[in-house]
């Protein structure tokens, strides 16, 4: 087999590795899902917004969903308020600088989070030191969390309250689970424009 065939194969079996824990994921994420849906919305009605945080490819998943609020996913309609956390290089590297890297996103949920608001928290270990101060001030704030995990959930799984929702993806490859991430992402964009709008879910 020659090398270009190799790759090719190499290309296929991460297609179905994606696919596969995708598939498997299909009947046990939905409800959490759906939950986590409602919860934005209800929040978003209500006034309030959504601030989301992660590191690394979980920055850029914090800042799509928050672009996809501010301006649109599929449907037309008016931009929702959301803030991404890791977006303003400025405030990070001060924050990073004055204080310490761990106090990035708290520093900001303590400034800018009021009680409703929402926190959507995405690590991949769970461990991750900055994001679970995070969630000890949202909590302090009175905002739930909604957390994208992946592994075990790691650390973060103790921070939670009873009344915030864990999205997990149990698999052992980051890749993997950033991949289902961004899905969840966009399901969660769908169910809040579904439900903003009236459009059938059917």
């Amino acid at each position: 087999m020659s090398e270009f065939s190799k790759a090719q194969a190499r290309v296929a079996e991460l297609f179905q590795e994606s696919a596969a824990l995708k598939a498997t994921l299909a009947t046990q994420l939905p409800a959490a899902i759906t939950a986590a849906g409602d919860r934005m919305t209800t929040a978003l009605l209500n006034g309030n917004k959504i601030m989301s945080c992660g590191n690394g490819g979980s920055a850029g998943d914090a800042q799509h969903f928050s672009g996809e609020m501010l301006n649109r996913f599929e449907m037309e309609r008016p931009g929702l308020p959301a803030i991404a956390l890791s977006a303003d290089t400025s405030t990070l590297t001060a924050i990073g600088n004055d204080y310490s890297f761990d106090e990035i996103f708290s520093k900001q949920v303590q400034a800018l989070g009021q009680p409703g608001d929402l926190l959507l928290a995405i690590s991949t270990s769970g461990n991750s030191a900055n994001i679970l101060k995070a969630i000890h001030a949202a909590h302090n704030r009175e905002m739930a969390v909604i957390a994208l995990t992946g592994r075990d959930g790691g650390a973060l799984v103790d921070q939670l309250a009873n009344s915030d929702i864990e999205l997990r993806v149990p698999s052992s490859s980051t890749p993997r689970i950033q991949e289902v991430h961004i899905l969840i992402i966009h399901c969660l964009c769908d169910l809040i424009d579904r439900q903003l709008l009236g459009v059938s879910q059917a």
